[in-house]
């Protein structure tokens, strides 16, 4: 299933395959978020054109809009969403528990955690939902990804100690009925590999512990979540510093929800495979552009890239194209002038061009980042 294909001399960066039922995946590499089936402002075709491996949905969001029946309907999310290459979905435990803060206004919550499963309400139409780990693994088996994510407990932060063992001694729980459910029906979830998600926080002996608990079930590939919560970036890294070696060799390793350019540079160092997040559209959707300094990336500083606001006046009359080196047409031919003119008028055509450009810098950080492994200059 994974393949380790080399390991820098220099650091503890790796190269390796990830085989899916929809191909094949050189890591390391950055999943765009298509959170509810779409990655917004953006096609499946410009995904393909700008040489995304792998989209991440979230199982929470499509199980209450469209629901998991119609997209099986559909042919499964694949075929919904127009997309043939890999998909892997997100739990929707994050989704969750971050709304284990809102009250109604009778000071109800609207999250109710049990043993087996966690109750909670629609913020759509307040629907009640009640999900458990095997339902979680057939909805996500329903939608017809290639990699499903275990229910698991993310304990907001800051958190107490106690709080982050009980989500610890949860995630594991509901990991290990997680993975009985998928062996007990193969022929159901041949096609589905299964990981898991290690929690634990900033306490270093209840992340070990979350990730011996996890290694002893055993599970396709491992997930660090519970970071890029409101930690600083030098926390987060303390925490893949002791955290990534013990992971075991020859799984994918995935730092959910991360991040900044540099936060991903960092964790490649540091062992980690496979990232996702936001970042790239929702700051295009704000007119932030980011921009690589050279063709060749410089991951040994921070100095590689830089950030660009469209919005400031200094762009109303600069006619450069907004990326040169694009693949993409419209981003060569538009010029910087052009996109600032757009987002001053609030035409939605201006968020789709600083979308696309922020996507491609990501994929091609990437992929820069897989050429300096294999040449040995990270």
């Amino acid at each position: 299933m994974y393949k380790l294909i080399k390991k820098s001399k220099i650091s503890n960066a790796r190269l390796g395959v990830l085989n899916t039922a929809h191909g094949k995946i050189r890591t390391p590499f950055f999943m765009p978020v298509a959170t509810q089936g779409a990655v917004k402002r953006v096609s499946t075709a410009e995904m393909r054109k700008l040489g995304a491996q792998m989209l991440l949905a979230n199982t929470y969001h499509l199980m209450l809009k469209p629901g998991e029946s119609i997209v099986k309907k559909a042919g499964g999310l694949h075929k919904f969403m127009n997309w043939d290459k890999p998909i892997l979905t997100d739990s929707g435990g994050f989704q969750v528990f971050s709304l284990s803060g809102a009250k109604k206004k009778s000071g109800e919550s609207l999250v109710k955690l049990a043993r087996n499963g966690v109750k909670f309400k629609s913020y759509i139409d307040g629907r009640e939902y009640y999900l458990t780990p095997e339902k979680a693994l057939r909805i996500q088996s329903d939608l017809g990804v290639d990699i499903a994510v275990c229910l698991d407990q993310c304990a907001a932060l800051p958190a107490s100690r106690d709080q982050l063992a009980k989500a610890v001694e949860l995630t594991s729980y509901w990991a290990e009925k997680t993975k009985t459910c998928h062996m007990r029906d193969v022929n159901k979830f041949a096609a589905t590999l299964l990981f898991a998600v290690i929690q634990g926080g900033l306490d270093k002996e209840l992340r070990l512990k979350s990730l011996c608990d996890l290694i002893s079930i055993g599970f396709d590939g491992y997930n660090i979540g519970g970071l890029s919560v409101g930690e600083t970036p030098a926390e987060m890294l303390k925490v893949l510093d002791y955290l990534v070696s013990k992971m075991p060799a020859d799984k994918p390793r995935y730092l959910m929800g991360v991040g900044y350019p540099e936060n991903i540079a960092a964790a490649v160092k540091r062992g980690v495979d496979m990232f996702d997040c936001v970042i790239p559209t929702r700051e295009g959707r704000h007119g932030r552009l980011f921009r690589s300094k050279n063709l060749e990336v410089r991951i040994k500083n921070n100095n590689f890239y830089e950030t660009i606001n469209i919005n400031n006046a200094n762009y109303a009359r600069d006619f450069r194209a907004i990326n040169n080196h694009s693949k993409l047409p419209e981003l060569r031919k538009y010029s910087l002038a052009y996109l600032h003119y757009l987002f001053k008028i609030n035409e939605p055509l201006g968020q789709r061009l600083a979308s696309l450009n922020n996507i491609e810098f990501y994929l091609d950080l990437m992929a820069d980042i897989r050429y300096s492994i294999r040449s040995g200059t990270l």
